[in-house]
């Protein structure tokens, strides 16, 4: 319960630091902008040669559950045009290409180059191993590599049918600008879909989680990738990331239309999908 009070008092004074002052959060520490952009940046090549094997360590493997679902809400078709932002590693292209796979009958096609999938990150450390799992995968076209960044992405505006992230967009300096890229690039009609870390309802859960996230998810960084600071980094960027009303919000506010989300685990994380509607082109849809 203390350390529950406490990285709540963190987040609230942060959080009016940051409005005051105009600098952003790095975790729980507060930075100027441009020095938040470069840590991440540091972060995730300190990172990206152990990233999948991390993600099965502090999830237990769950976060493939989690990703599997999340391309089903997506639904892509062959032809759907898909930007996946923040997707170094190809997690979320390489699930895309393997549903392409599959035809209406759900058989299994021996055409590996199926779909039209561009990642985008601004780290080449994480595209390089993408890039490496696709060739390894035997993924020679159908996905292409592009390093750039969120908030200002190097794709033409109304260029794509489905835009993706997952779990990247916490980490970005501006969410704000990362939605209205997101909404830039989209064609009218087009999809947003993230997947993200959230909030738990439950009390004695989200005890339970923040004790393991902060007592165990560090020592696993130090013993499996010899890094612990950036896994200390990676567990208070998620509790100050927005809950899920408020993320819905926010996607609203960025010009999408029927914003709605959807809890995994209890709200460990949630998938938050919106369209780029006219405003009253979605009438009666929930969060």
């Amino acid at each position: 319960m203390f350390m529950r009070t406490v990285s709540q008092s963190v987040k609230l004074c942060l959080r009016v630091n940051v409005a005051r002052l105009g600098s952003t959060h790095f975790g729980y520490e507060q930075v100027e902008e441009e020095e938040k952009t470069a840590r991440v940046h540091q972060v995730f090549s300190n990172v990206a040669k152990n990233y999948n094997l991390m993600n099965d360590v502090m999830s237990g493997g769950v976060h493939r559950l989690w990703k599997d679902q999340f391309v089903q809400r997506l639904a892509p078709t062959a032809d759907t045009a898909l930007l996946d932002v923040a997707g170094g590693t190809g997690d979320i292209a390489f699930r895309v290409l393997r549903y392409h796979q599959l035809d209406s009958t759900r058989k299994v096609s021996s055409n590996l180059d199926q779909g039209n999938v561009t990642v985008c990150d601004i780290n080449r450390d994480m595209l390089r191993v993408g890039a490496n799992i696709a060739a390894q995968k035997g993924y020679t076209s159908g996905v292409h590599w592009v390093c750039g960044d969120a908030e200002n992405l190097p794709v033409c505006s109304n260029s794509v049918d489905a835009y993706t992230i997952a779990f990247g967009i916490r980490n970005v300096t501006h969410i704000d600008k990362a939605l209205q890229e997101a909404y830039r690039v989209l064609k009218p009609g087009g999809r947003f879909l993230c997947l993200e870390f959230s909030r738990m309802k439950n009390a004695l859960l989200e005890r339970l989680y923040d004790t393991y996230s902060f007592e165990a998810i560090p020592i696993f960084g130090e013993i499996f990738a010899g890094d612990r600071q950036s896994y200390e980094y990676l567990v208070e960027s998620i509790r100050m990331f927005p809950p899920q009303d408020e993320f819905c919000t926010l996607i609203e506010e960025a010009g999408f239309g029927c914003v709605h989300y959807e809890d995994l685990s209890f709200g460990i994380a949630a998938i938050h999908s919106g369209f780029k509607l006219k405003p009253l082109a979605c009438s009666g849809s929930s969060r």
